[in-house]
């Protein structure tokens, strides 16, 4: 592909190269870059590209895109080197998300599953479905690993073109609030955009609540129709700022385009009636949690602006499966329960807490940490919800990255200065695991919180092995060999 095709309507302000080199690929990291290839220069929160940019011309690059560049560099010199990378994916690939109907979810909680729903009902009506997402990604039925919510905008066209070349009519895609800040889904239209819920999450990147909802917000300027939760405290903000039509929805309001009624929660999952203008429909969905009612009721939300039937969405549903690691049951063979779920925000804690509240027989044990290199002032009220809704407390390691684990503990306990429940402290999480099964009386329900899907620890960039559920597994088969 010649360099002048790929800078197609990119605003360039110099250029040092002629625009008919041939390239052969496209990179922005310098260590993957062979002869012939085009080298972006994206200015990172770790690095900044432009200090390889000698390094990429080393290892045979014909023409770098930067913001600025010494003499004799073959450069093309424009205004945001990230949004330029996007833009040069698409036309690498011929703006592949054109070819397939978008369907993209945004929100602090609740985005895995809604996809994952979605996905499900479409596939009933028939479609072969794309989803992108933090547990996975899937062209069809085919997995493809994951690394982050949102992939590099590179990464993501280049999945846009494969799914479309598979034949798949529809993508269905997480959207995280950093790839809208950061020009992921930039060249990317939405038919259709879903809020779910705005909590606190990500400070540590977005600074302010407002700064974060307003991220958020932006998804609803790139969607020909969009899907708001009218439960949510900034629903209003959400509205006024989309672009777009909207269709609501809610649990509580009769108001909404789309409601929630004799609703029914239950430890096998969710029983409602959802309502709208065209008809109702009884919904049953084996997720158990008043937010898998909200979750639904956004996949229905729309998949109903997408034309498929209320009926139609009820009976997806009825036969749906959960989504690993969000509220999900551990096989133990024993008279309590072990939960795995994904809650690493104080809005998930509370959620997955007053889900198990609910149907706990006996105690509810809570386990959890906080990531490193994230929030910090989540940690303590994280702390302070599991100590309120949780009948004991083992706090433990979590994902702890760059950071002392000791210390993440440290400000997690500062918000269970006044817990009225017992408070345990194992940094090890395997150690704490295993505690928390000795500890495991009849009709308990252990919850272990952060990792959900996640089979790895992190620790100063390494990714260990850590699977919760050889944890567990392995915890019975050493207890039965002792027996």
């Amino acid at each position: 592909m010649k360099l002048k095709e790929l800078l197609q309507n990119i605003p360039v302000t110099a250029s040092a190269v002629d625009l008919e080199t041939e390239i052969r690929e496209v990179r922005y990291d310098s260590r993957a870059v062979q002869p012939g290839d085009l080298f972006v220069a994206v200015r990172g929160f770790a690095t900044d590209g432009h200090e390889y940019i000698g390094m990429a011309l080393q290892k045979g690059a014909v023409a770098v895109v930067c913001e600025q560049a010494g003499k004799g560099i073959p450069a093309v010199i424009v205004p945001d080197a990230r949004a330029a990378l996007a833009d040069i994916a698409c036309n690498r690939f011929g703006n592949p998300s054109r070819r397939l109907t978008m369907i993209g979810v945004t929100g602090t909680n609740g985005k895995t599953t809604t996809t994952m729903l979605i996905q499900q009902i479409l596939k009933q009506q028939g479609y072969k479905v794309g989803l992108i997402g933090t547990n996975q990604n899937l062209i069809g039925e085919e997995v493809v690993p994951t690394e982050r919510t949102t992939p590099e905008s590179y990464e993501l066209q280049a999945l846009f073109a494969r799914m479309a070349d598979a034949g798949c009519t529809h993508c269905v895609m997480e959207v995280s609030s950093h790839s809208l800040v950061l020009d992921r889904v930039r060249g990317v239209h939405f038919q259709v955009g879903a809020f779910t819920n705005l909590t606190q999450d990500h400070l540590d990147f977005h600074k302010t609540m407002e700064a974060y909802r307003q991220a958020k917000a932006k998804l609803f300027t790139m969607c020909d129709r969009g899907v708001i939760n009218l439960d949510d405290a900034v629903a209003d903000k959400m509205l006024a700022d989309a672009t777009c039509p909207c269709m609501t929805f809610s649990t509580k309001q009769d108001a909404a385009d789309l409601s929630a009624k004799n609703i029914a929660l239950g430890a096998a999952g969710v029983e409602f009636v959802a309502a709208e203008k065209g008809g109702i429909a009884r919904v049953s969905l084996g997720i158990p949690g008043h937010f898998s009612v909200e979750n639904a009721l956004a996949a229905m939300a729309v998949c109903l602006t997408l034309g498929i039937s209320i009926e139609d969405c009820a009976a997806a549903l009825r036969v749906a499966h959960g989504v690993k690691g969000r509220a999900e049951v551990v096989p133990t063979d024993t008279d309590y329960t072990v939960l795995i779920d994904y809650a690493h925000a104080p809005d998930g804690v509370q959620n997955i807490l007053r889900t198990v509240r609910g149907f706990a027989k006996g105690r509810v044990i809570a386990l959890f940490g906080c990531g490193g290199d994230r929030d910090r002032t989540k940690r303590p009220i994280m702390g302070r919800m599991a100590a309120e809704l949780a009948d004991y407390c083992i706090v433990t390691s979590d994902n702890p990255r760059t950071e002392q684990p000791e210390a993440i503990l440290q400000d997690i306990l500062q918000g269970m200065k006044d817990a009225k429940v017992p408070v345990d402290v194992i940094c090890d999480r395997r150690e704490a695991i295993h505690h928390a099964l000795d500890l495991a009386q009849t009709g308990d329900v252990i919850v272990l919180m952060g990792k959900g899907h996640e089979t790895y620890q992190e620790i100063n960039h390494v990714k260990y092995p850590m699977d919760e559920r050889e944890i567990v597994a392995d915890y019975f088969a050493k207890h039965k060999t002792q027996q």
